[in-house]
């Protein structure tokens, strides 16, 4: 998949489109971008994408946006096992919110990317003000020139799938209902850093991970899944948040990887959540903090074996 940073080149060629935000890339967005494949392959064109970076919200409100289900890294990782063949990352600044919904179409979907075939959510809206909808598209790809079809949602259970309902799934420590809404259990990937050593002197040795999800979506002790640069899957129990009894204040992801030795610093780990055993907590001691990851191990490895 080809990576562009805004819309500065003409497309070299007519393209099938799709745009939005596509946080935590769940099922419904899946369902898009397999249309988005199959139309594109129809029409013998690229299947491309746009999405906004930052989020709307985090550049209109940041104090009230929602938490970030998945980073820019992880966006585009899920794009490109979609098929995804292009993908304009657009960066969401005051220039860009000032676009009008006639200049945004003019210059990014008419000049830039030449489209041919427009496909949206049924909750996707662009342009100053936010007034282009699905209707204004339609009109727009009359007097343009191109096609504008919007996808339905994906209903599970009687819920709409959707970023919010993920959010709220893990926020709810609901690990088996977040994986039904992505079609997969929520991970967070990130680089292995130096840490201060602390859980290998508790006998717990951790891989400490850097991440930038801030605000976190959830955090708590986990039972988790995780994948190295080997492709192995591991079992493990993680840590995320804020570490009360070490006084964080910066989220951190911990992971202990069950029987498990060697030098995995500056490794990119992908840590798959699939079961919460409690919420952080603050410990008056080492000592008991020790006692209770011995805890949690047990409860994981309970956990996994039941599986």
């Amino acid at each position: 998949m080809l990576v562009f940073r805004g819309f500065h080149r003409p497309s070299p060629s007519a393209t099938v489109l799709t745009l939005g935000n596509f946080d935590g890339v769940h099922r419904g967005h899946l369902a898009l971008l397999e249309r988005l494949g199959k139309v594109a392959a129809e029409h013998g064109l690229p299947a491309c994408l746009v999405t906004f970076e930052p989020h709307p919200r985090e550049f209109f409100a940041p104090a009230s946006a929602p938490a970030r289900l998945t980073t820019l890294r992880e966006k585009l990782e899920h794009f490109a096992a979609a098929g995804v063949e292009r993908a304009y990352v657009a960066h969401f600044n005051q220039a860009f919110a000032a676009l009008s919904a006639d200049a945004f179409v003019e210059t990014v979907l008419v000049r830039a990317l030449r489209v041919r075939h427009v496909i949206i959510g049924d909750d996707f809206r662009f342009g100053a003000g936010r007034l282009g909808d699905f209707a204004y598209l339609q009109a727009a790809g009359r007097a343009c020139g191109f096609a504008v079809e919007s996808m339905g949602s994906v209903v599970l259970e009687g819920e709409r799938v959707s970023s919010s309902a993920v959010r709220q799934a893990l926020a709810a420590g609901d690990m088996a209902k977040a994986a039904a809404f992505l079609g997969r259990p929520y991970a967070i990937d990130g680089r292995v850093v130096h840490g201060r050593k602390l859980g290998r002197q508790l006998g717990f040795a951790t891989a400490n991970i850097y991440i930038k999800h801030n605000p976190l979506p959830m955090s708590g002790v986990f039972a988790v899944q995780v994948r190295g640069p080997d492709g192995v899957l591991r079992q493990g129990v993680a840590n995320l948040g804020l570490r009360p009894t070490l006084g964080g204040s910066r989220p951190l992801l911990e992971v202990h990887l069950f029987d498990f030795q060697g030098d995995i610093y500056g490794a990119h780990l992908s840590v798959q959540f699939v079961h919460k055993l409690r919420d952080e907590m603050k410990f008056p001691d080492l000592s008991a903090l020790q006692a209770r990851i011995a805890q949690d191990v047990a409860a994981a490895r309970a956990f996994f074996s039941a599986e």
